[in-house]
């Protein structure tokens, strides 16, 4: 199905909660002074316009970045994020949002290397541009590449299959964030399936899962079946912004779910999600969990705000 467009979503509290993970999972790899591979399965455009085109139509980033853009209690791991996105800002104005390749992009090191794939045609071009724009900056300012090899590599294809061939990467060092449209029902199960496949292909990989919390079925055992996966550790995050509606319609909730987590992230979110329930909360039905365990086994803590 090739009719989703993030651009419609851009910016809102799902994006919030999956970039700021990201960019705290990237923080650690570059601990190690080891090169580490980026694979994004469902890339997007890489940077959205919040100020006219698709973003304008819905507004959703009204319910995101908008109300964390000016607030001077930010923690600090979350003031790292809202750096990084107001560099991309210089005129102070929120004009523009972006998306997980450009958060990788501006986060991992020369050293380390992008594949960075799309399926729909319209995005994977603009994606390409963006890059080539990038690019074009770099060497301008007098920027030259000191590693040898494409950091950056963007392809139009399935990131579903195309992950296959990129696992075990040549360091041994890698973050895969999974993020799929959804639309189709499917995807929960290509999700599991793929999971599955890389586990026994690198299973020290870091894989970074994004869902919506919905009413349908897939949705809500999800997490659930995610946590059979035999990994040697999970981390599990929602981030609720106001009660359901009667209807089912509309996006109140969504999820992070991370296979190998490094022991760092779980303190931080135990910090910075009560932060987001105050601030992006909407109404008493705001809220956030966060669970840890063992790959196959029940979970080792819950808490729930």
């Amino acid at each position: 199905m090739l009719s989703y467009r993030h651009a419609f979503h851009a910016g809102n509290h799902a994006d919030v909660l999956k970039h700021y993970v990201q960019i705290q999972l990237l923080q650690y790899l570059n601990q190690k002074d080891t090169a580490y591979s980026y694979i994004d399965t469902h890339s997007g455009a890489g940077v959205y316009a919040l100020d006219g085109g698709y973003a304008a139509k819905n507004a959703e980033y009204e319910t995101g970045i908008a109300p964390l853009w000016d607030r001077t209690d930010l923690p600090a791991s979350l003031a790292e994020y809202m750096k990084l996105i107001k560099e991309m800002n210089p005129s102070g104005k929120m004009r523009y949002y972006p998306g997980s390749p450009y958060c990788a992009d501006k986060v991992s090191r020369e050293q380390d290397r992008l594949r960075l794939f799309e399926l729909h045609p319209a995005d994977a071009k603009i994606l390409a541009d963006n890059f080539r724009k990038v690019e074009a900056h770099a060497l301008a300012q007098g920027e030259r590449p000191s590693v040898r090899g494409k950091r950056v590599l963007i392809t139009k294809a399935d990131g579903f299959q195309s992950l296959k061939a990129l696992l075990p990467p040549p360091s041994r060092r890698a973050l895969v964030l999974i993020d799929p449209p959804y639309e189709d029902k499917m995807d929960y199960r290509k999700v599991k399936d793929t999971l599955a496949d890389a586990l026994v292909r690198f299973p020290s990989g870091i894989y970074a899962v994004w869902y919506p919390v919905l009413q349908r079925m897939e949705s809500r055992q999800f997490a659930d079946k995610l946590k059979q996966l035999p990994s040697s550790d999970w981390l599990h995050v929602t981030l609720t912004v106001n009660t359901p509606s009667p209807d089912g319609f509309g996006l109140h909730s969504s999820g992070m779910f991370i296979l190998n987590p490094p022991y760092t992230l779980e303190p931080m979110l135990r910090e910075v999600m009560p932060y987001l329930v105050k601030v992006l909360g909407r109404d008493d039905g705001a809220k956030f969990v966060l669970e840890t365990g063992k790959g196959g086994q029940k979970n080792t803590g819950t808490r729930r705000v």
